[in-house]
Parts: structure tokens; sequence; C-alpha cells
């Protein structure tokens, strides 16, 4: 079993950390200050992505994409997550449910995302509605050969740099027809509630929007009726591996900014990295880092095999519960040992700190995976998660 990375995945994981170190991180502080990535820089940022070959990472050479395998894509990936405020989101990954499109469909929206012309957002939580999403109000109805979108939608990721939004809707309010639907911006009978301020400061907003019998023509439908949950499950699994990567990124750049200054910070005539309580935790840290990686690139390498879909979907819910946690508890300490000089805004693990705990909360709580990974146990055993 050769566990070293190749050559080729070393390189793109140095361009990963390049392109993080040289055009990202840069824009840590206006973006922390502002609220989120200003609009006159993002034009700039989105052909930085393009000229450093990043366009398109998740998709295939058939549609423009990369063509990269998992394990590439996840060692870009964790050096992205090591820039605050989401910056990593500059680079684009349209969604993969985009690939189940008509003809037509996918050079309108898959094959211009790729290269960046355009670019999509997910619209599935409610007021109602999160982890249950049988409980979605939104509602398609067809009349005359059109469709009419009604409802509201929450946490509307990226919604202001996006121009098209993929909405989840119940054809008929029926739960057991959810359905995707391509929404163009603008478009009429389409509200823009408000993009409410969080925690963290984010490069693009998370926003609410009202749709009021929203008109849709007939090929606007994603795939057919009742195909909605279907068609999110790969993107629910790469979305996973992608959080898991950016919180892996995000803990190894906390440990390593405390490591620096528990080796250059004197107390006592002593750097403070020679006293136990703190040297344990620097161990600690390095454990849970070591632990992660592990289970993060593993998981990546099963997709990479073609393992059973059942099985990379329990694999990923563990992994995501896992890195998120981690990362919690890894820049937590960090945090600690920086003192007061790490709860300034100025320093970066103020803001991971910030940053990182929305991962146990979107794309599925912990206590979601938690459901996940005793459901596949209860059906399939525990050897799903302790054999190989």
């Amino acid at each position: 079993m050769d566990l070293d990375l190749s050559p080729r995945e070393k390189e793109l994981a140095a361009k990963g950390r390049a392109f993080c170190e040289q055009v990202l991180m840069p824009l840590e502080i206006i973006t922390d200050e502002h609220g989120e990535l200003p609009m006159e820089r993002r034009a700039a940022v989105r052909q930085a992505v393009r000229d450093w070959g990043l366009a398109g990472i998740n998709h295939t050479k058939e549609y423009g994409g990369l063509g990269l395998t998992m394990v590439e894509q996840t060692v870009i990936e964790e050096q992205l997550g090591r820039v605050t405020n989401g910056l990593w989101s500059c680079v684009w990954r349209p969604p993969v449910s985009l690939k189940f499109g008509t003809a037509a469909q996918k050079k309108e929206y898959l094959v211009s995302s790729i290269q960046g012309e355009r670019r999509g957002c997910f619209a599935i939580t409610e007021p109602e509605a999160g982890s249950d999403p049988r409980r979605v109000k939104t509602k398609a109805i067809q009349k005359g050969g059109k469709w009419y979108l009604s409802g509201e939608k929450w946490f509307v990721t990226s919604y202001n740099a996006a121009d098209f939004i993929i909405v989840h809707a119940h054809v008929d309010d029926d739960p057991d027809k959810p359905t995707l639907f391509l929404v163009d911006k603008p478009v009429n009978n389409m509200v823009h509630l408000r993009s409410p301020k969080f925690m963290h400061n984010f490069a693009f907003d998370h926003a609410e929007l009202r749709f009021e019998e929203t008109e849709l023509s007939d090929d606007k439908m994603l795939g057919a009726v009742g195909q909605g949950l279907e068609l999110t499950k790969d993107w629910f699994v790469e979305a996973r591996l992608q959080i898991s990567a950016h919180a892996l990124g995000a803990a190894t750049r906390a440990a390593e900014i405390a490591n620096d200054y528990a080796t250059n910070r004197h107390q006592f005539n002593r750097p403070i990295r020679d006293f136990q309580g703190v040297e344990f935790m620097l161990a600690d840290m390095a454990v849970e880092l070591f632990a992660a990686k592990s289970m993060l690139y593993r998981v990546a390498w099963e997709i990479d095999r073609g393992a059973d879909r059942k099985t990379i979907h329990a694999h990923a819910s563990a992994l995501k519960l896992h890195c998120s946690e981690m990362a919690g508890r890894v820049i937590d300490k960090a945090l600690q040992v920086l003192g007061g000089r790490g709860y300034m805004r100025e320093n970066p693990v103020e803001r991971l700190y910030r940053d990182i705990r929305v991962d146990r909360i979107w794309e599925g709580t912990s206590e979601i995976q938690r459901v996940v990974v005793a459901g596949q146990i209860r059906k399939r055993g525990l050897d799903v998660y302790t054999g190989w």
C-alpha cells in the first residue's frame, strides 16, 4: 500500500498553497473589515483563478474542467482551507447536479460555470426545513406549459456572486416529488429579502429569498420530477469532503501559528513551549491533525477507486463529523496558546475561530452526521467503519 502523494499531487498541493498565500491571503483583512469581498475586487480574483489553472477543478475535461481525481482535488482544497473569511469560495466548483441536465442545460449552465462566466448557488433550506427536506414548503405548480415557484429560502450562500439559482421545490406541493429548478437572475416575482450578518465574515453573502409565483419555462427543470434529492446526493458527498479538507487546512494553519508563537514567546526566561501545559496542547493538536488527514485522504482515495456509493456516503458523513469538530478543538487550543494575541481580529487564528464554527452546521449538522453513521451501523454493522 503506497500512502505517499504522487509528484503530480504534490505539484497541485503546492499550487493550491501558493494561490492561497499570494492571491487570497492579502484579501483577508479587507474582507473581514468590509464584511465580504468588495465588489471591485471580485473580477480580478476571478481572473486569477483562470490564470492559475484552477477553474473547474471538480469537473471532467469533457465539459471544460480539469479532470482531476478526488485526491488531486483534495490536496488543492486542503491548502485553500488555510485562508480566512471563506475566501476559498472564490475558487468555484460548479454544482455536480448540473451534470444531469439536458445537453442544452449543460452548455448554458455547466460549461459556462466551469469557465467562470456564470456562477450558481443552491436554495434548499427554509424557515421550517433544514435537516428534514420533506418539510420544504416551496412548491412548483405547472400551468399552461410554465412552472410557477412559490416559497421562501434561507441561507442561499454566494447569492450576490451568482447569476443563477438551483432551487429545491416540491412539485404540486407533494413531498414525494422533490425537484430542482434553474432560476436565472434577474427574474420577475423573486424578492431578495435580506442578506443577514453572521458570526463569520464570508467572501460572499448568505441571502434570504422569496418566490412569488416566479414563472419559469419548462426547460428550466433540472432532471425529472421527483429526482431532487437523488441529484443532490453526490453534491452533498462532494461538499462534505470539501468542508473536511477546508477544516483540516484551517486547523493546520492555526496549529502552525501556535507552534511558532510557543517557540518564540518567552516567559520566566523560557519559551512557553517548555511548559507542559502548552506542550501538551501542541501534542494534542498534532495528533488530531494526523488522524483527520489520514481519514480525509482515505475517503478521497476510496472515491477514486470506485467504492460503493452507499459506503462513500457513509464515510463522507463520518469524515465531515470528525474534521469539523476536530478543527474546532484544534483552533480553540491554538487561540489559548496565543493568549490575548489570539483574540485580536488581525490575527488569523481569531478569524479561523469564527470561520470554522459553521462547519458543524452547514451541509448537514454534526447531529445529522451521527444519525447517518448510526443508521449505517444499524443496517450494515460496525464493519462499515472498522473494516477496510
